[in-house]
């Protein structure tokens, strides 16, 4: 509300005040109340200007840098750019999406599912993870006693709602679900379930990632059968890896999935598999680190004699053939800075 549409307002209330003889006091009370509303209505727009809200100048997908950076930033998972852009894409483009999106990132240690989960963040909120509508939530900080279940379900059960009322774009991230106790994960059933709203709140907008280690054993066993077979890891089709995933975190006893109504209602949009990395694919984290960490200006600059150094910290599985890092490029950062640190010219 600007100053000539105040002055209006105090113009017609006047008027209206002095032809049908309402007192003062009440008719500025009106007023009063008036102006305010005006002035709310004027201080959201302007506060989104300086702090974040809910709206699309905060919030809003960049589908192109979303598939640049997981296509130039990840290695190794050929599975996981497609599958993570066309769901992302399709449900944060669409108008009244049918349901909440469900995100199940399956794979081992290192092999890139903080990572994607932090870039789709990036590539949704201004603030990337920092934004106060991004949650993430790590079942081992948050769920770390079994006999606490029940009050563990009415903390989530109230955070999902309080977040979603505040925004109805809201990502809840949760990591280590594997390691959550059994019946959690169901309290978000009914929030991405087909319905159109619940108590008067609409779900549908919302996203949910599940990051887990469950079926990275059939992960392995099938990318490992293709390289002995002499087949390329690229060869291996996302409909298959997704069956066998599914089963087992349907099956692991030891999973926060375990029959979880999640799974058998089919509520989980995607489950994306994350492949066991091969030295190769280290290798080029270990470049990336180097250049951001500006020990060296670009990638083409970095020595082979170092990356070979850095790699050779980490260790290899399956004995004998030592194919594929055992985690991932989690280790590398330390591994980096370790190397770098004993050599002479740094």
């Amino acid at each position: 509300m600007n100053a000539k549409e105040c002055v209006n307002y105090f113009v017609f209330f006047s008027l209206v005040c002095g032809s049908f003889a309402i007192e003062p006091v009440t008719g500025f009370a009106t007023l009063g109340v008036a102006v305010a509303s005006g002035l709310m209505a004027l201080y959201r727009p302007i506060g989104c200007l300086f702090g974040e809200c809910c709206s699309d100048r905060w919030i809003g997908l960049n589908a192109t840098a979303l598939r640049k950076e997981l296509s130039d930033k990840l290695y190794g998972q050929h599975l996981v750019n497609s599958a993570v852009t066309g769901h992302v894409k399709g449900h944060m483009l669409s108008r009244s999406p049918t349901r909440a999106m469900a995100l199940s990132f399956h794979g081992g240690t290192g092999t890139g599912k903080n990572y994607v989960s932090k870039i789709i963040a990036e590539n949704i909120y201004r603030k990337g993870m920092k934004s106060q509508y991004v949650h993430l939530i790590a079942a081992t900080k948050e769920f770390p006693h079994e006999d606490m279940v029940p009050l563990y379900k009415d903390k989530l059960r109230n955070l999902i709602e309080k977040s979603i009322r505040t925004c109805e774009r809201s990502l809840f991230i949760f990591d280590e679900v594997d390691k959550m106790p059994a019946g959690i994960i169901d309290t978000i059933k009914p929030y991405i379930d087909y319905y159109e709203q619940l108590n008067g709140v609409d779900y549908r907008k919302s996203m949910f990632i599940f990051l887990s280690n469950t079926g990275s054993t059939e992960i392995f066993d099938t990318t490992l059968k293709y390289w002995q077979d002499s087949r390329s890891r690229e060869d291996i089709r996302l409909l298959d890896m997704e069956n066998m995933v599914t089963k087992a975190a349907l099956n692991t006893k030891t999973s926060g999935l375990y029959h979880s109504d999640v799974l058998i209602k089919h509520l989980v949009t995607a489950y994306i598999p994350f492949l066991p990395l091969e030295r190769r694919h280290v290798r080029d984290c270990i470049k990336d680190y180097l250049v951001a960490k500006r020990y060296y200006k670009r990638r083409s600059s970095v020595p082979d004699s170092v990356v070979r150094e850095v790699a050779d910290e980490l260790t290899y599985f399956p004995r004998g053939i030592e194919v594929f890092s055992s985690t991932g490029c989690k280790r590398v950062p330390e591994k980096v800075d370790y190397v770098m640190m004993n050599r002479d010219e740094f």
